[in-house]
């Protein structure tokens, strides 16, 4: 009986441990998506008073989606901030399990995870419910609120260090900045003539904008994982 009790009372503490340990990065990832959202404020503030031509209105916003996410809108572009509401585990095999600083503290795998997706404006506008949004990014929280990126090239650019770097004000700032850039310069290519030279009748009875042709910045339809790693 006393035996089964110590086993009752380590399984409890195993248990609440780990609660613990995913609440407390929980909250560090959520004031991580607040802090985004505050400097993708500051950001389209900047940029809509530092733009030349005051007759043309270039769309520049921030929009709440829900408690979880938030859209930066810029020019024909839409910026999705998706924090999803669980804790992961990296894993062994992640490249960051090499550093010292995970080996040190193995509580320190553990991260919350921002997801950055890029979609087209005119697909919410006109409702295209089958054109895509592709993944530019990943950032990742853990106990310590040190954070990295995982994404494409402009993101990786940004000089994040796992072991080092806290998130703040200022290394947001240049994460958002790379991610309107590779946006900026990830252009919308026509489709294949053979990808989209059948249409059904059904398809063609509802209006262009409804018809099943998916659009995305991906080889200008549905985008897809790559084979290997697509960032």
């Amino acid at each position: 009986m006393l035996t089964e009790l110590n086993s009752i009372k380590k399984l409890s503490l195993h248990l609440e441990g780990k609660s613990n340990l995913k609440q407390d990065i929980y909250t560090n990832t959520f004031n991580a998506l607040s802090l985004i959202k505050k400097e993708a404020e500051f950001m389209v503030k900047d940029m809509r008073s530092s733009m030349m031509n005051r007759k043309r209105v270039i769309p520049l916003e921030i929009n709440d989606r829900s408690d979880f996410e938030f859209e930066m809108k810029f020019g024909g572009d839409v910026l999705i901030f998706f924090m999803h509401s669980n804790v992961f585990d990296l894993g062994i095999h992640h490249e960051q399990m090499r550093t010292h600083y995970l080996r040190e503290d193995p509580n320190r795998r553990f991260c919350g995870i921002i997801h950055i997706y890029n979609f087209l404006s005119d697909s919410f506008k006109y409702q295209r419910m089958n054109d895509s949004g592709i993944l530019i990014g990943r950032v990742f929280i853990n106990i310590d609120n040190h954070f990295f990126i995982e994404g494409r090239r402009e993101m990786n650019q940004v000089g994040i260090s796992f072991e080092s770097d806290k998130i703040s004000s200022a290394k947001i700032r240049k994460m958002l900045m790379a991610s309107i850039l590779h946006t900026i310069n990830f252009d919308l290519p026509s489709p294949p003539f053979e990808a989209i030279q059948e249409v059904n009748v059904m398809d063609f009875a509802s209006t262009l904008d409804q018809m099943q042709i998916k659009t995305s910045k991906k080889l200008g339809f549905k985008f897809k994982a790559e084979e290997g790693n697509v960032f």
